[in-house]
């Protein structure tokens, strides 16, 4: 009895260890994300503002070309502007996604 006592204090020591190595590893890693969150931000924020405007700028220009050359009842700028806004707002959707997913 007196030798199971030592192997309970060992386990106790290794198991207190291993917790605090945890926390500790927990800290650490919350003070990287917290260092980068301000340029992981700011990059998400311009990934989400390109992959809008490139396509609906994109539908506005082709729809200036379209109408320019083939003009008709309804106003082809317009339409693609929708649809290239559209366009990009799930373009965005699916990097935000993406990146969340990576996390």
């Amino acid at each position: 009895m007196a030798d199971q006592e030592p192997h309970k204090g060992t386990e106790a020591s290794t198991e207190m260890e291993k917790s605090v190595a945890a926390k500790e590893a927990r800290k650490i890693s919350a003070r990287r994300e917290r260092d980068h969150s301000l340029l992981f931000g700011l990059s998400i924020f311009g990934i989400v503002g390109w992959s809008v405007v490139v396509p609906t700028l994109l539908g506005v220009a082709l729809g200036i070309w379209i109408d320019g050359r083939w003009p008709g009842r309804f106003s082809w700028t317009l339409m693609l502007l929708f649809g290239g806004l559209i366009c990009g707002c799930l373009n965005a959707w699916y990097w935000v996604s993406h990146v969340s997913k990576n996390e």
